[in-house]
């Protein structure tokens, strides 16, 4: 079957877009929709998916859960009464209120990143949670030596202000040899058959496949909740305003 169509990839302010029905499963006690292309964010990167609707001129589907299995975006939940049937148009409609919230979790990770880069404290980044349930940033490094509470506060404050700024968000999609150009820290995963997403605040880029703000300052705010070694590494707990 043919990769399903990323939309959210070049324009991450997308919400809605019509589409075409390649197949509809069962599994389990849910049903899966599979589209020719999709606005709705599949799980992964330390961002959780989208919810929404999706519905022709004769049923109605509610996304519960988007997956990406082997390139293929698997639309989960359930239909209100009739299925859709092959190659019928729809519409996808993803929920705004969650879409934003999640993009601003995100967006937020990546501005402490912006902050721990500013204040040299040596710390590279590994891993991202970028959920509304206590979303954090891991660092490969120490915190050994430092004054937890002063890197605590110096990171908040500096991030806040980057929000405070007004930086906006833009999208580039650059060839892996070229990332040096634009990246402090390069991960190990990228694909190597394809240009990389790089998502950019003022000078920072970061590699990343995420849905993210349009601008810092929708953010608003946030707070590092505290500071601790996790197996090894740092990890940064935080929050943002609601």
């Amino acid at each position: 079957m043919t990769p399903t169509k990323l939309l959210y990839l070049e324009d991450f302010n997308l919400i809605n877009c019509e589409a075409h029905v390649l197949e509809v499963l069962k599994e389990n006690e849910n049903d899966i929709v599979i589209l020719d292309q999709t606005v709705f964010y599949p799980q992964g990167g330390g961002q959780p998916y989208d919810q929404g609707i999706i519905e022709s001129l004769s049923a109605k589907f509610n996304v519960l859960e988007v997956r990406l299995v082997d390139d293929i975006a698997r639309h989960i939940g359930k239909f209100d009464s009739e299925n859709f049937k092959q190659f019928e148009k729809i519409k996808c409609s993803v929920n705004e209120e969650r879409r934003l919230l999640n993009s601003r979790i995100h967006s937020a990770g990546h501005v402490i990143d912006m902050a721990v880069q500013a204040l040299n404290i040596g710390w590279i980044p590994v891993k991202g949670h970028h959920f509304p349930s206590g979303p954090y940033v891991e660092y490969v490094g120490s915190s050994d030596g430092l004054d937890k509470e002063k890197i605590k506060i110096d990171i908040e404050n500096l991030a806040n202000q980057f929000i405070k700024d007004g930086m906006k968000t833009e999208l580039m999609f650059v060839e892996k040899e070229k990332l040096k150009l634009f990246c402090h820290f390069i991960p190990d995963y990228l694909p190597q058959d394809k240009p990389v997403r790089l998502i950019i605040f003022g000078k920072f880029a970061v590699p990343c496949g995420g849905t993210h703000v349009n601008n810092l300052n929708q953010i608003k705010s946030m707070s590092i909740r505290k500071i601790k070694t996790e197996r090894g590494n740092v990890r940064v707990s935080y929050d943002v305003a609601e």
